[in-house]
């Protein structure tokens, strides 16, 4: 039987353990059915189904398919329709609902995950705009070309290496707080700069560098100006700090002045490549990725994917 027009897919991503996640998702479906909306509903079991069933819907002819989760969950959907033909594409309009540990790319729409109610009668209103997608472009271990598109960013060195504390930790803790404060704590004995040489736009950065940001997004507070409709990355880049400077880093960071911060350099362009970055993990939207191997290029695919938005 086709599906209406009107009728949404809801591709609901809990953030934690099973009671936790049930009680949000009845908040949300109090918000949904309130306004009388049209939906069918599924549930990741985990991050590895969320491509899978993104791939039932758009399969299944749902024109607007919203997703609530977080910018991981994000991810993998956008990477999902970009691996369907371009008319298909085109017809999905895609929307969120905040539901994850960070919630920055939904952040910068003004989407809150407090605020369940406001966001659903936007998404309501389908105001659709049309956003970039960056993406990495690498070649695998087996020798593959392959790549992956991101819409908030891509951190290369320390801040990967957080998320692969925390994920080693919390498998071992399970509390995402205690894991989190950890990793934070373990970082301080652990590797603080990698050896890098990148080229952004004419110039050649070849040094010891602490993080490297790419962000179509925000990038959790590293790329504070970017936006995903100019066609453009914007890029921090942050030299090795004293560990006092790496304090104060972290102050203005959480304080929304991180590109005041003497050890970083603000760059816009419209790619990035990586020629060498030794040792150093790849984190994309949140979520850690394999290390690429040999050089790698970070671009801009303009306007390609249908996105609903506030107001």
């Amino acid at each position: 039987m086709a599906i209406e027009t009107s009728r949404w897919g809801v591709l609901y991503c809990p953030k934690s353990g099973f009671s936790r996640g049930r009680k949000q998702w009845a908040k949300i479906k109090r918000a949904l059915d309130a306004r009388g909306v049209l939906y069918d509903f599924v549930q990741s079991e985990n991050e590895d189904s969320v491509e899978r069933l993104m791939r039932m819907l758009v399969n299944n002819g749902y024109n607007t398919i919203i997703v609530a989760g977080g910018d991981s969950a994000l991810n993998d959907a956008v990477n999902c329709l970009m691996n369907v033909e371009k008319q298909v594409r085109d017809r999905v309009v895609l929307g969120v609902i905040p539901n994850g540990v960070v919630n920055d790319f939904a952040r910068f729409w003004n989407f809150k995950e407090s605020d369940v109610q406001q966001t659903v009668d936007w998404l309501i209103k389908r105001r659709v705009r049309k956003v970039d997608l960056g993406c990495v472009r690498y070649t695998n271990k087996r020798g593959e070309k392959c790549h992956r598109y991101f819409l908030n960013c891509i951190n290369i060195g320390l801040i990967a290496d957080i998320m692969n504390l925390r994920r080693q930790t919390r498998s071992l803790l399970g509390s995402r707080t205690l894991s989190f404060a950890v990793s934070l704590l373990l970082m301080f004995f652990h590797r603080l700069d990698y050896k890098m040489q990148l080229k952004i736009n004419s110039e050649v950065v070849k040094r010891r560098v602490m993080n490297v940001c790419v962000g179509s997004g925000p990038g959790y507070g590293q790329t504070p100006n970017a936006v995903p409709y100019n066609g453009m990355v914007d890029v921090s880049v942050v030299y090795s700090p004293k560990i006092i400077q790496l304090f104060v880093g972290i102050w203005l960071l959480f304080t929304g002045r991180f590109l005041s911060h003497h050890s970083v350099h603000a760059y816009r362009t419209d790619e990035v490549h990586v020629i060498e970055a030794k040792h150093a993990m790849l984190g994309i939207d949140g979520r850690l990725m394999s290390t690429p191997v040999g050089s790698y290029w970070i671009n801009v695919d303009k306007e390609v994917i249908n996105f609903l938005i506030p107001d």
